[in-house]
């Protein structure tokens, strides 16, 4: 048998293409569409504006909906492209055919400015597929559709990129194709083989490409997403009260140093420091933020600013630069980043206020205004005023920055960002970030949302949230639904139980439970989460009137004798420092807790008791599973069942698994209905791994 010319040489073949016809295109205020239309391309932050963000290895879904008209064959892909402009097309798959809803799954491999689009495209061998498909087993135009089956292989078997072994197996099925000696079953099904399609999948034809608009993505490290913070007061650590001359001598750095050994041994990864500035003695705060502040009282560090110096100074009693550095390098040793407060506010003693007045609001009667809350009152702070003199303000404000980053600090705790110009934030992140990329911004924001979200738009890596003041279950699973859907692109919570700030009445009258429940959730409903020095020790009690612990450390001293709550101290167990060790391990070991975009929520018949899941599929192709049951109600122990979503879990509604509790190393096999008991007289959380066969 004699096999057939291909088709592409035949006479019929050999005419000159075609001229490309002449477009016409809509005009202003239409935006002309592409010939595949595609459409609300997502995530995209504020247009395009701003880039949507990604950590090095975090896998997120992107969505479009892509369609034509007629009945032909669509397609789309995900181009995305690095910085270095090398390009890696993704295919993306139809999940809803009715709604022409596409999706694909995107990963960045390193940091940097990248940028993504969606290309639209038709798909010729789709359409083939269908239709010869049809008309061939209705004996409709049958040579008619197995010759155009064989065209369409040649076609692809020349594309560039092509592998020899493609090109043989394309080559070999239009071949078959075209071979009218063969039986219309044989040619048909040489066109429509698994390995031919693969192939075409691999490398398909696509014509009509319609790209949408190339949208950026900021990809940073890893830590801009995950890590457990722990803070103190420097001036704490070490400090102790001197019966001779009956005042508080204070901590050092280096005294502080020596706590960051049990700090690593707990498993944080991010030591955050109060202000270590000069602190100023005008309208300096006394005990509990009254007024008349005694000889011997240390004042507030966020009243920053004295003849010693300000925000590019170390406090005396602290210590030095060469102290500073040597507490980064011990940091390292052990482990930990260094994150420092930035509060840009001045006490009337700071410099500023004699070698820049413009950068203060000054009132009618002449005096500088301070800091107000209402009904809180800070007369020993005066806001920065950054309208006077933008430029100067500006310029000064990154030259301190620019000093903590040369003694090592990549981690800056910004204290209520939302009180300066958003456009100062957003150029400060951006110079910084020019020749400092690997620098990261935590957004202390206690506001309105609006603002909490332009914010990380413009450029902060995380910000606190309203977490300490979410404690029902129905409170949590939409503000948790909230954060981990679209804002998860450019916003990054932060988890807090507690802060120097803020001890809610939760926290204050909800005993052990409550303190186990709130650090373990925070751990695992979000990537990065941070408790305050003396969690592990469950301060509880309030100052009266106020959300905040009495004697606060803000404007005092406090030796927490940690020596006595070690192995054999006075204390011994009576500290959370073990479960906060086992809670950040298990963070540590599974790395689905990394991630905020894979958190989904399952059904608990108690109201009051919480479950959700996080799932990530590893680099060897194994599934890493958390699930996560807590009782909300530190005061009584309750019994629910636990409805899972299985498919959620990657699983058929029938499966059973494995069920191995982190926290007290039990294992169950759970199904899709399971009974759990939690509450103080046990566990309140349970942290499972999910293992199967």
């Amino acid at each position: 048998m004699t096999a057939s010319p291909p088709l592409s040489d035949r006479p019929h073949d050999k005419r000159p293409p075609a001229p490309a016809p002449t477009l016409p295109v809509s005009t202003p205020p239409q935006v002309p569409v592409g010939r595949i239309p595609v459409q609300d391309v997502r995530p995209v932050i504020d247009h395009g504006l701003r880039p949507a963000k990604a950590v090095v290895d975090e896998t997120f879904t992107l969505d479009a909906t892509v369609l034509r008209e007629g009945h032909d064959a669509v397609n789309a892909t995900v181009v995305l492209t690095a910085p270095d402009g090398q390009q890696t097309l993704i295919p993306m798959e139809c999940i809803n055919p009715g709604l022409n809803h596409w999706v694909a799954e995107v990963t960045a491999s390193y940091p940097g400015n990248w940028t993504y689009r969606v290309e639209g495209w038709s798909d010729p061998y789709g359409t083939w597929e269908h239709d010869a498909s049809i008309k061939v087993a209705a004996g409709v135009d049958v040579e008619l559709m197995l010759t155009e089956g064989a065209l369409l292989l040649e076609r692809a078997a020349e594309q560039p990129g092509r592998s020899g072994d493609g090109r043989l197996l394309l080559d070999d099925a239009a071949s078959v194709l075209a071979d009218t000696d063969r039986s219309v079953t044989t040619r048909l099904s040489a066109g429509l083989d698994r390995a031919v399609r693969e192939e075409m999948s691999r490398l398909p034809l696509r014509d009509m490409v319609s790209p949408s608009p190339d949208y950026p993505l900021l990809v940073e490290r890893e830590r801009a997403l995950y890590g457990a913070w722990y803070e103190f007061f420097p001036r704490s650590e070490g400090c102790y009260y001197d019966t001779n001359t009956e005042a508080w001598v204070s901590g050092t750095l280096v005294t502080a140093a020596k706590r960051l050994p049990a700090i690593a041994a707990m498993g944080f990864d991010v030591i955050y420091l109060t202000p270590i500035h000069p602190i100023g003695r005008a309208a300096r705060k006394g005990p509990n933020n009254t007024l008349g502040a005694g000889p011997h009282d240390p004042g507030s560090p966020y009243a920053i600013g004295s003849p010693d110096g300000g925000h590019d100074a170390i406090h005396p009693e602290l210590g030095t630069f060469d102290d500073l550095d040597e507490f980064v390098a011990e940091a390292e040793r052990n482990g930990l980043e260094v994150a420092i407060d930035i509060a840009l506010q001045a006490s009337p003693d700071h410099p500023w206020v004699s070698s820049h007045p413009e950068f203060f609001t000054r009132r009618a009667d002449g005096t500088i205004a301070y800091a107000e809350n209402p009904p809180k009152k800070y007369q020993d702070i005066y806001p920065l005023n950054f309208d006077n003199d933008p430029s100067g303000a500006y310029a000064e404000v990154r030259r301190v920055i620019q000093v903590w980053i040369d003694h090592g600090i990549k981690i800056f705790r910004v204290d209520n960002p939302h009180t300066k110009p958003v456009q100062f934030w957003q150029w400060l992140i951006q110079d910084v970030a020019k020749e400092h990329p690997d620098v990261i911004w935590l957004a202390e924001a206690f506001t309105k949302p609006a603002m909490m979200h332009l914010l990380a738009k413009v450029g902060f890596q995380q910000s606190y949230t309203y977490y300490a003041w979410r404690n029902g279950a129905g409170e949590l699973r939409d503000y948790c639904t909230e954060l981990a859907g679209e804002s998860a692109a450019y916003m990054r919570p932060s988890f807090w139980p507690t802060t120097h700030d803020i001890l809610t009445p939760y926290m204050q009258f909800g005993g052990l439970a409550a303190w186990k429940l709130r650090a373990a959730l925070a751990a695992t409903l979000v990537p990065t989460y941070g408790i305050y020095a003396g969690y592990e020790l469950m301060e509880h009690v309030a100052r009266p009137g106020a959300e905040e612990q009495i004697d606060n450390e803000k404007y005092q001293f406090k030796d927490r004798r940690w020596a006595d709550y070690e192995p054999g101290g006075p204390k011994e167990g009576q500290s959370l420092a073990g479960y906060l060790t086992t809670i950040n391990a298990i963070r540590k070991a599974h790395p689905a807790l990394r991630w905020l975009r894979n958190l989904r929520f399952h059904h608990v018949d108690d109201e009051n008791m919480l479950c959700f899941s996080k799932a990530r599929r590893l680099p060897d192709g194994s599934e890493d599973i958390i699930i996560v049951v807590a009782n909300l109600d530190p005061h009584s122990t309750r019994s629910s069942m636990v409805r899972l979503d299985m498919p959620v879990l990657g699983m058929d509604w029938p499966d059973s698994f494995e069920a191995h509790d982190l926290i007290t190393g039990e294992t169950w096999t759970w199904w899709e209905h399971n009974y759990v008991r939690l509450g103080p007289e046990w566990e309140p959380v349970h942290i499972v791994a999910v293992r199967r066969p």
